[in-house]
């Protein structure tokens, strides 16, 4: 069972750079790197609703949960 983060899907779709993303939601390079890789223990609903924002997506189109 694990959460599956499909940040860089939603970045594709929107045509938006890690850099360019990780400036608007105000978080470095390499933490968006780690989110984005699957290796983060935990994402703040700030920092979630900051990506919703930036990407103009619900916190489902990001976060997925598969057996």
């Amino acid at each position: 069972m694990s959460i599956i983060v499909n940040v860089d899907v939603m970045m594709a779709k929107r045509k938006m750079s890690s850099q360019e993303l990780a400036e608007k939601i105000g978080i470095t390079q390499a933490n968006l790197s780690i989110l984005k890789t699957g290796k983060a223990r935990a994402i703040r609903f700030s920092t979630l609703e900051a990506i919703c924002k930036a990407l103009d997506c619900q916190p489902g189109d990001i976060l997925e949960y598969r057996e």
